[in-house]
């Protein structure tokens, strides 16, 4: 059996993590070492290894991740703005093997961003 991933072992709650988030599809918390005053990690509960291991199949699934990184967003105030990222794979800077959408906000995000 392969090792769970960090992710996995916060949604079994192995893990301690703050969640701001929990329905049947996925959990979201708050990074421990966040980029930016608001930063919340949502993640699937089914552990997808990247971006790219979605099918057309998961076309629900995506979707819900985006509405409820936007309801995030819109709990922690961030009427100014912010920032959605999913990084794949090495070079997109994936350091967890499970799809994660990045919110990040409450500051001004630069443009090119890394």
């Amino acid at each position: 059996m392969l090792s769970k991933t960090v992710f996995e072992r916060i949604i079994d709650r192995e893990i301690t993590a703050e969640i701001v988030h929990e329905d049947e599809w996925c959990v979201a918390f708050r990074d421990i070492h966040p980029q930016a005053p608001v930063h919340v990690l949502v993640v699937p509960r089914r552990p997808f290894a990247s971006l790219d291991a979605l099918t057309e199949y998961d076309e629900g699934l995506a979707g819900h991740l985006l509405l409820v990184a936007q309801r995030i967003a819109r709990e922690e105030g961030l009427s100014e703005g912010y920032r959605i990222v999913v990084n794949t794979g090495q070079h997109g800077g994936q350091t967890v093997d499970h799809l994660h959408i990045h919110v990040l906000g409450g500051r001004p995000m630069r443009w090119p961003p890394g």
